[in-house]
């Protein structure tokens, strides 16, 4: 075999096309949603306050945040977010495919996986990629945060609010004041506790719900695209209360913890918020997150498969 024969062979492994096409359709999928994911951290991270100031819906908050920051303001931390969604992804898709074609011998095409091995490949997919990408994650959030109206400021940290640090800077600060690389993993438990089981669930769903259809159909990309969506909204549903504390961990040691949040652990968490905000604080933000995940799920679905087959069926020609 010629060098670049041995070359293309490697390049278009499953796994290395999994990883491209996972990578990409992370990408797409979330700049596309970005505006709803800003506004949903917002909403998650506002408590239960009346100075709070994202209250009138996901629309309404869209607006607000367009008028005070612009069309900048409704992609702040996109670009942050593609770098981390791009190994994130990537690392999801990959691992995934792995064990399914070399530890349970199934074929992207040909077979299916048990609901429990689909169950168990998404979670060792999804803690792979956590480990990768967790500290990108918390940078995010706080680059998410730190210009956002959520309370009623001094004059002097709004001022400095409205220049924030940029990631390097935030990147150093929080390595430096809030405890090394532990502090780049704060929030990574509640993080796993919400990731792992909605990822496995998503791989889970969609990989169920395409067994329903034939593959060759002309318009089964209609199908994926539905598919997408349900299995995104089912998972993220399922898991959404983690969601929300995750992102609460993140920020509390953000500047001199304007938000307010102060929980010892998960469970004094989960209990405080059930405390002070009542059941539904468990879920402020879940409309404009499902609003993020249906398209989004839906998209990053679609892409892979795209991209997948493309990259498949091009490297089976040139072989």
């Amino acid at each position: 075999m010629s060098e670049l024969s041995r070359f293309t062979s490697i390049l278009f492994e499953d796994s290395t096309i999994s990883l491209i096409a996972g990578g990409l359709a992370g990408v797409v999928s979330r700049t596309t949603v970005s505006p709803f994911e800003r506004v949903k951290i917002l909403l998650q991270l506002q408590g239960s306050l009346p100075q709070t100031q994202y209250n009138r819906g996901v629309v309404n908050a869209i607006k607000q945040l367009y008028q005070e920051e612009g069309i900048k303001g409704l992609f702040r931390g996109n670009g942050l977010n593609c770098i981390r969604i791009f190994p994130y992804s990537a690392v999801q898709f990959a691992i995934f495919e792995y064990i399914k074609k070399h530890i349970f011998h199934v074929d992207k095409y040909h077979g299916q996986l048990s609901n429990g091995q689909r169950l168990f490949a998404g979670f060792m997919g999804a803690a792979a990629s956590l480990l990768v990408t967790q500290p990108l994650d918390l940078v995010r959030i706080r680059l998410s945060v730190q210009t956002a109206n959520l309370q009623n400021l001094n004059e002097s940290r709004a001022k400095d609010i409205r220049k924030p640090p940029g990631f390097y800077t935030l990147f150093k600060q929080i390595y430096k004041n809030e405890g090394g690389i532990y502090g780049l993993y704060r929030g990574m438990i509640p993080t796993a506790y919400q990731v792992l089981p909605c990822v496995a669930l998503n791989f889970a769903v969609y990989e169920q719900l395409k067994e329903f259809h034939d593959s060759s159909n002309s318009t089964m990309w209609l199908y994926k695209l539905m598919f997408g969506a349900i299995s995104g909204a089912v998972s993220q549903t399922a898991t959404y209360p983690f969601d929300l504390l995750r992102k609460r961990f993140q920020i509390m040691n953000m500047g001199k913890n304007e938000m307010g949040f102060k929980y010892t652990g998960i469970w004094d968490g989960l209990k405080t918020i059930y405390l002070t905000e009542g059941p539904l604080g468990y879920y402020k933000g879940l409309t404009a997150n499902l609003c993020k995940v249906i398209p989004s799920t839906a998209v990053s679905w679609l892409v892979y498969e795209i991209v997948w087959d493309f990259m498949k069926y091009n490297s089976a020609s040139t072989l």
